[in-house]
């Protein structure tokens, strides 16, 4: 008779055991269904987020790509204007229209060739965002343009008459690419460079009074500068161009001095053929 309570006991038992995995059974699944959902909405909120970081790194990607072609283009740019400064100083006495003419072409050339391809690049973006990537081919184009102008007219090639040549390159319903007044400015400077260039070798030829005249116009364009540039923006590229444009204004002043003053101490090199001499070609002067 002792039996029976015991296996009723062990029945119980079985049966506690049985309800409390049922109920654990039951707990764990409403978990795994609550995680479910929480990981569903979870993916359907960060969806907008991961849409957010999609766009933008196409954009960055595009803006990259963009960025490389506008390096190729400012590159193709500096190199043929380069070659249009080459073509201003075969400039001489006896070939001056031929060789400016000659210039110009070259100078239309890279505008409606190179400089077209970077405004087509940049229009109807914030091209500003760029200008490092094509500021360098800018300096150099204007340079060449400001060199042909002064030997042909002997001025100044102002900012907005060449930004004016760059208006018809562009869509006119777009904002038009337009060379801003500090690349502008670095292209004059290193003007001066080419200037000096221009005045020592017309010495050599004995057009002295083409020299004076290179002379003045680098002073004169150093004199200004120097009034504007304290009240720019901190520019390394600037300053250093400023000391370059001091040197070489001083070399164009001590090689007319040299002529001027000491030519009677040369006299007998004044005209001749001789290769060592710094006044070859020079006419005698009456002082």
């Amino acid at each position: 008779m002792a039996t029976k309570p015991q296996r009723l006991h062990q029945s119980k038992l079985t049966l506690f055991l049985s309800l409390s995995v049922a109920g654990t059974n039951l707990q764990n699944s409403a978990k795994r269904a609550r995680t479910m959902a929480t990981s569903s909405e979870a993916t359907n909120e960060s969806s907008p987020m991961k849409d957010a970081f999609t766009k933008y790194a196409q954009y960055l990607n595009d803006l990259n790509d963009k960025r490389e072609r506008v390096v190729k283009a400012s590159r193709d740019i500096t190199m043929n204007s380069k070659k249009v400064i080459f073509q201003v100083h075969r400039l001489s006495k006896y070939n001056r229209d031929e060789v400016l003419e000659k210039a110009e072409k070259d100078l239309a050339a890279v505008t409606d060739q190179y400089i077209s391809r970077l405004v087509r690049e940049l229009q109807g973006t914030d091209f500003w965002k760029l200008r490092r990537a094509y500021s360098p081919g800018i300096q150099e184009y204007v340079e060449a343009a400001t060199f042909c102008s002064f030997c042909k007219n002997g001025t100044l090639l102002k900012l907005d008459e060449i930004n004016n040549t760059l208006l018809p390159l562009s869509d006119p319903s777009i904002e038009p690419l337009q060379i801003n007044i500090l690349d502008y400015l670095l292209g004059i400077a290193d003007l001066t460079g080419e200037l000096m260039r221009l005045a020592i070798g017309r010495i050599s030829d004995g057009e002295l009074e083409f020299a004076e005249k290179i002379c003045r116009f680098a002073r004169d364009i150093y004199r200004e500068l120097t009034l504007v540039v304290p009240h720019m923006d901190a520019s390394s590229d600037m300053k250093t161009k400023m000391d370059t444009m001091l040197q070489s204004v001083m070399k164009i002043e001590n090689a007319c001095f040299s002529v001027r003053v000491r030519g009677s101490e040369y006299i007998p090199l004044l005209g001749s053929n001789d290769p060592s001499s710094f006044l070859v070609g020079v006419p005698d002067i009456e002082l």
